[in-house]
């Protein structure tokens, strides 16, 4: 039976930048993932892609995963334009407004894994356990037991699950949470428009779901992420590429012309869920796993990465001081700081989608007259970019200090 200071179960974004948050603890960590890594994409752009803040990059930055990305398949976006279907309410942002380059970039998701799966089999400290399941895992009052599906067994102080919305840690701890189902599906694809983007994220709200438009590296290509009520969402997935193509092209308002399908559809259905609990002795859970949210702010990668860090930021705390790591009340500070976090914007998405849903007149006046009035206040649009830039509420320290 072998032994580690801490181990990760999830090997995805999230676990991968846990454990490389955790270099300077001086523990031994071990990651237990069912897919080993892709490698880096080539040729079309991928599926699945995630809006990473600036907050999100001086991480990867800081673990020096960010510099083995393929600028070449990065995507700056300046400017930001929200507006809503048929009516006169819309905001405009630039990364000018605040004196920055860019507010963000949109990444494939497979590079950044990628990226992360490299850095991880480089450092000493890492022990990548993959392709691997868990059988059995068992929490004691010191340690952890946990037996793989190749019948090896490993003991940890601490056990991290980083294994997504279904999180199999979550369950053996019975962490309790509170869910409640949206009734909307997310149809996910890549498109080719008539006109360039320009490095432009551009968002409409439809009286049935939002539908948000993600420059990517191609200049005539981006990712689509519609979100849509059940029956819609089924109706849209069931048409030919060329029904769809002019379903998505209206539905957008033509605002980069004729779109075109390069990709293939996927759907997922969107649920909000909500751990009562982040810790107990011996167990913590980040990212998904405590926490998903409506993708119309693109914040779901970024919220996981930012739980990473603080709670690598505490365990380091702890561990300098010689402190048990794993007990769940010196992990408190830990909870208490992301889950704050985590509600605002489980709370701001489920009021937006709320505000933002249906046709009814008085709402949508409401809805347009404060964008508009949003849209003409500096101050206002300033704190919105922040916001979206990851610059506001208490970050941790791997987010504020950009390392070239």
């Amino acid at each position: 039976m072998r032994g580690f200071d801490i181990v990760i179960v999830g090997g995805g974004i999230v676990g991968l930048t846990q454990a490389l948050a955790l270099k300077r603890s001086g523990l031994s960590v071990a990651v237990i993932e069912s897919h080993e890594s892709q490698g880096m994409p080539s040729g079309d752009p991928q599926l699945r892609v995630s809006a990473l803040t600036l907050a999100t990059e001086n991480i990867l930055r800081n673990l020096g995963v960010w510099q083995c990305l393929d600028p070449n398949r990065i995507c700056s976006y300046v400017d930001m334009q929200v507006w809503d279907q048929d009516s006169f309410g819309k905001i405009e942002f630039s990364s000018e407004q605040v004196q920055k380059q860019q507010l963000g970039h949109i990444v494939e998701n497979q590079a950044i894994r990628h990226c992360l799966w490299v850095q991880a089999q480089n450092s000493d400290f890492i022990e990548l356990l993959a392709p691997k399941k868990i059988q059995q895992l068992v929490f004691g009052q010191q340690e952890c037991f946990i037996s793989l599906d190749d019948n090896s067994q490993i003991t940890a102080k601490l056990v991290i699950g980083a294994d997504g919305a279904n999180s199999v840690v979550k369950k053996r701890a019975n962490l309790s949470q509170t869910f409640w189902d949206y009734d909307q599906h997310a149809i996910v694809a890549t498109v080719k428009t008539e006109m360039p983007h320009k490095n432009v994220a551009r968002q409409i709200f439809t009286s049935s779901g939002p539908l948000a438009f993600l420059p990517l590296w191609g200049t005539q290509h981006c990712s689509i992420v519609w979100s849509q009520d059940e029956p819609k969402a089924a109706e849209l997935l069931k048409l030919t590429d060329h029904e769809f193509n002019k379903a998505v092209t209206a539905a957008f308002d033509c605002s980069l012309g004729l779109c075109e399908l390069v990709s293939d559809r996927k759907s997922y259905p969107l649920k909000m869920q909500y751990a009562r609990k982040w810790v107990d002795n011996r167990v913590a859970i980040i990212g998904d796993a405590a926490h998903t949210v409506h993708p119309l702010a693109g914040q779901g990668a970024n919220l996981g990465i930012l739980d990473a860090a603080a709670l690598a930021e505490q365990i380091i705390k702890l561990a300098l001081h010689n402190k048990d790591y794993g007990l769940a009340k010196n992990l408190r500070p830990f909870e208490r700081w992301r889950k704050t976090e985590a509600i605002k914007m489980v709370a701001a998405m489920e009021g937006f989608k709320r505000l933002f849903s249906g046709d009814q007149p008085l709402k949508k006046l409401l809805r347009d007259t404060g964008l508009s009035l949003a849209n003409h206040s500096s101050f206002t649009k300033q704190k919105i970019i922040q916001h979206a830039m990851g610059l506001k509420g208490e970050l941790p320290d791997l987010a504020k200090i950009h390392v070239d």
